[in-house]
């Protein structure tokens, strides 16, 4: 993610506000918590911006939204709730519209669809395949670019040796106006070792969850250009600024260095907060940063750099809420990684969980970074909630922030008709855990801000486009879920 290598890696820690009668995860409500709605318009002044039963009867009268979808659908509406809806009192704050109670989202860094997925799928490239089961059904990655070079082998080591460049201006060049034949060849940032694609040996974990759960394999970049600019897209769904532009003014910042500045909201998070349903972000590195500030904290034994920067590092530029002083350094949402557990194990995970492992866990090129350590990462985030009660009623997402410069042979959508910003790259998408159509692949045109979508779909009253931005127009994640389980259909 970090085009600079002298960055840190980061997250940010969560918890919030409550739900309604009890905190069980087998209940259907989170409850026991309360906190002050932050306010959702303040920032720094001058600063620009350039499978259990959870439904209620009390739901159903929440109105589904009709506007269309700039890559596609619109909110179809949905029909009521499954088995025993009836039988749980109605929920006055902070209630799901679907079975799904709790979000966890898990953001890694800078890898491609192809990059991971184009020696798992087997359709041949280009052929654009309608049936959504199994590898049959997503185009592999074809055998040579288009300047005829084949692939390098991604791996452990080839990752860590090499970040390829993934500023905006590179990859406009590289993407060509949707060719997408100057990755190897043809610009100054051109080179072998942006096609490369990896094996079973090198991710084979993601391909199992990929046919335990679902994948996407039109979900793009939401911006060209590097990672910071596609994060705030996950809080936003809008865009703020080009590429890692500026850091926030957050705990650790001062061990990344350039400019900071704040913008103003509001945030799904604010949204969220707002309408009494929990929210947080868990951050890798994040208690050692708070400890050292305003220095930098001690380089973990485990990293492989070494290096008192990222990715050793925690960096508050890869959390994008903590960019809003409603919400950046606020004890209420925001924690360290440790807590995720300790918080699942006490009954009280948010509704919405932000999870982000320290730089070095990421999977970001270069700097040494291991695919198989934030393999590792994933899993433990995976496994954590899975072997919970949690299980019944939580959907994990696990998507990348952009495609760090690696060659993708799927050109990109049109520019957004909202913020008039060029989409990236695809990057994966992958839904975990019960609610997710088992060995499915979504063909659906989407992008971060469609997880900001079903966010306000599901906890605030299926009302999408709250934010007035691209959540307006792109498509909901319904393709990847399962109606059966869900007890609602999700809109596609």
């Amino acid at each position: 993610m970090r085009s600079r290598a002298s960055s840190v890696a980061l997250v940010a820690g969560a918890l919030a506000v409550g739900c309604s009668s009890s905190s069980s995860p087998g209940s259907g409500h989170d409850g026991g918590q309360t906190s002050k709605t932050p306010d959702a318009g303040h920032a720094d002044s001058g600063k620009a911006d350039t499978g259990s039963v959870v439904h209620d009867a009390g739901r159903a009268d929440a109105q589904p939204d009709a506007g269309a979808g700039e890559t596609g659908a619109a909110d179809s509406g949905a029909g009521d709730a499954g088995p025993g809806d009836v039988s749980l009192p109605p929920c006055t704050s902070g209630c799901s519209a679907s079975a799904i109670e709790h979000l966890v989202l898990i953001v890694q860094e800078n890898h491609t669809f192809d990059n991971y997925f184009g020696a798992y799928c087997t359709a041949a490239p280009g052929s654009n395949p309608t049936c959504t089961t199994g590898p049959a059904c997503c185009e592999a990655a074809p055998a040579t670019d288009p300047s005829g070079a084949s692939p390098v082998l991604l791996n452990d080591s080839s990752n860590g040796l090499y970040n390829p460049n993934h500023q905006q201006a590179c990859e406009l060049s590289e993407i060509d106006n949707g060719k997408m034949d100057m990755y190897v060849t043809g610009t100054s940032c051109s080179g072998p070792g942006n096609f490369a694609i990896a094996n079973f040996s090198s991710v084979g974990p993601y391909w199992t969850y990929a046919t335990e759960g679902s994948i996407a394999d039109r979900y793009f970049q939401p911006i060209v250009g590097a990672s910071s600019s596609n994060d705030m897209y996950l809080a936003r769904a809008n865009f703020v600024f080009v590429d890692n532009s500026y850091e926030p003014s957050a705990k650790g910042a001062s061990c990344v260095g350039g400019t900071q500045m704040d913008f103003t909201g509001p945030t799904i998070a604010d949204l969220l907060v707002g309408a009494g349903v929990t929210f947080g972000v868990y951050a890798g590195g994040y208690a050692s940063a708070l400890a050292a500030a305003p220095g930098c904290g001690p380089v973990p034994a485990a990293c492989p750099a070494g290096f008192a920067i990222y990715p050793c590092e925690y960096d508050p530029s890869d959390i994008p809420f903590e960019y809003y002083s409603t919400l950046s350094d606020n004890p209420l949402y925001m924690k360290d990684i440790s807590a995720f557990a300790t918080d699942i194990a006490a009954e009280k995970l948010p509704a919405f969980s932000y999870v982000k492992a320290i730089g070095y866990l990421t999977e970001h090129p270069g700097v040494r970074d291991t695919i198989s350590g934030g393999i590792s990462f994933v899993q433990s985030i995976e496994s954590a909630v899975a072997s919970s009660p949690y299980a019944k009623n939580t959907l994990v997402l696990v998507t990348w922030d952009e495609s760090g410069g690696y060659f993708d042979h799927v050109a990109p959508p049109a520019a957004s008709t909202i913020d008039n910003q060029p989409y990236g790259p695809r990057i994966p998408l992958m839904a975990l855990g019960t609610f997710a159509k088992a060995n499915t692949v979504s063909h659906v045109t989407m992008e971060h801000s469609s997880i900001v979508k079903f966010v306000e779909w599901n906890w605030l009253g299926q009302k999408t486009g709250q934010l007035g931005t691209r959540d307006t127009v792109v498509n909901n994640i319904g393709s990847m879920l399962d109606g059966t389980k869900t007890g609602i259909a999700v809109p596609e």
